[in-house]
């Protein structure tokens, strides 16, 4: 298991002015390597920003302008994860890298904050900045230097690897899914009518557990094939697509209250067919004639 975590500082409110670049390395669960430089980046200092870091415009004199570095973050970034809390620092870099016509970088990113807000249930909709966070996990750090908030972002993204006992593959699928699983994300339901002359026409499908693609997606692609999405299940349900993970759960409390009741109007004579979500995606894939 290896990534690297990386954040910046930023000289005005322009947030490709980069004045400080921070970056550790994680390997096997230990921090294995760290750098950081101050960066020139040939524009002025607002006074808000250098409140926050307390990089003045005289610290940056002489120091390497982001061209001059761009080739070893490339070496440290590339073809690896790359980890930050909150997209800021992505979008920092890519604005920055835009300004001088650079490349982009070829990266895998992961949002630590969005891994916090998956893991702990009091951190899903506030508190999971990187102080707080901090806070939460007994990890003591200097605030707004930038090797210190990354080594911070890789610390707390370990934490969460302890606390949810999964790995960073299964992060960077789990972060593109809604907070809660049993819904889109934002409280909406997620129901769908299916496509007449789709081959599954007739068909009543609920989605429950931990999918691989967004919940949107996969009920789009079962009302392109005839399925009728709704949100609950009822004795109207012919399919229950649960996550391949979920179906791997021991039986008892620890499958969702949906996949409860399904089993329970199963044994109460409904015809209701319980499928693994890579199940359903060849399904639909041989439905509709995919290659």
């Amino acid at each position: 298991m290896q990534f690297v975590a990386i954040d910046v500082e930023t000289a005005n409110p322009d947030m490709g002015s980069i004045c400080q670049i921070g970056l550790a390395k994680f390997v096997d669960g230990q921090l294995a390597y760290q750098w950081s430089t101050l960066i020139d980046p040939e524009d002025y200092f607002d006074e808000v920003n250098v409140a926050i870091h307390g990089i003045e415009p005289h610290a940056v004199v002489g120091q390497p302008k982001l061209p001059e570095v761009a080739e070893y973050l490339r070496l440290q970034l590339e073809n690896t994860v790359s980890v930050c809390h909150t997209h800021f620092d992505r979008v920092a870099l890519g604005r920055a890298y835009g300004r001088y016509n650079l490349h982009p970088l070829t990266t895998s990113w992961l949002d630590s904050a969005r891994v916090v807000r998956r893991t702990w249930k009091d951190l899903a909709w506030k508190g999971y900045g990187l102080a707080n966070v901090c806070s939460k996990i007994g990890y003591e750090f200097q605030h707004h230097d930038a090797l210190e908030d990354a080594k911070a972002a890789g610390f707390i993204l370990l934490a969460a690897f302890r606390e949810s006992q999964k790995d960073l593959e299964h992060w960077l699928r789990r972060v593109n899914q809604p907070i809660n699983p049993e819904d889109s994300g934002t409280g909406a339901a997620i129901q769908r009518f299916g496509n007449p002359e789709g081959d599954l026409y007739g068909e009543t499908l609920v989605f429950t557990g931990s999918l691989e693609l967004p919940r949107s997606v996969a009920a789009d692609h079962a009302a392109r094939v005839g399925c009728q999405v709704a949100n609950g299940v009822t004795k109207k349900t012919t399919i229950l697509v649960v996550g391949d993970q979920d179906v791997m759960k021991l039986a008892g409390h620890e499958k969702s209250s949906k996949h409860r009741k399904a089993e329970q109007l199963v044994a109460e004579g409904h015809r209701i067919r319980i499928i693994r979500e890579s199940d359903f995606n060849a399904l639909v894939k041989a439905v509709s004639n995919e290659t």
